[in-house]
């Protein structure tokens, strides 16, 4: 049986910003993670006691994020830092997440080309696919990061 480390260390996030809670499986391609939505979500609403369904994306996008930082930590490597470039048809059977649903949450890469890639997302709860998905991301070089974070000069 292979190792599998904490989801929150193989996150660019600290708390309160990584939202979900467990990696249950990663393969080559795609991983299953798992949140249980409770008070300590800082999207959680004390009022309805729920999470609104749109968060479902960030759930997608962090589970994909542990995949690339599974993948970086195979090799030795810090989670790379990464970017949600957009989602396209995301769709939730519901308008909320209740209070003490625990959500499994399955990406998998369908495309990837210098960095950019493509995943094909769904969350489950109680084995009932509650939304779906695609999602596109960019994980850059450690020198295009660089670029990207440098302030810009002033051309004069």
């Amino acid at each position: 049986m292979r190792t599998i480390p904490d989801l929150i260390d193989l996150l660019p996030h600290d708390m309160p910003l990584a939202l979900v809670d467990r990696l249950i499986d990663v393969q080559e391609l795609s991983i299953h993670c798992q949140v249980t939505i409770n008070e300590q979500n800082i999207f959680f609403n004390h009022e309805t006691k729920s999470i609104p369904a749109w968060i479902g994306i960030e759930f997608m996008a962090q589970s994909i994020a542990g995949w690339s930082g599974f993948h970086a930590w195979e090799k030795g490597n810090k989670p790379p830092i990464g970017f949600l470039l957009g989602s396209r048809k995301y769709q939730a059977e519901c308008s909320e997440f209740q209070q003490g649903d625990t959500l499994d949450i399955f990406a998998e890469q369908i495309l990837e080309n210098n960095g950019m890639a493509v995943f094909s997302c769904y969350i489950e709860c109680n084995g009932q696919q509650i939304a779906s998905s695609q999602l596109n991301v960019f994980v850059p070089t450690e020198e295009k990061l660089e670029e990207l974070l440098a302030p810009k000069q002033d051309k004069q």
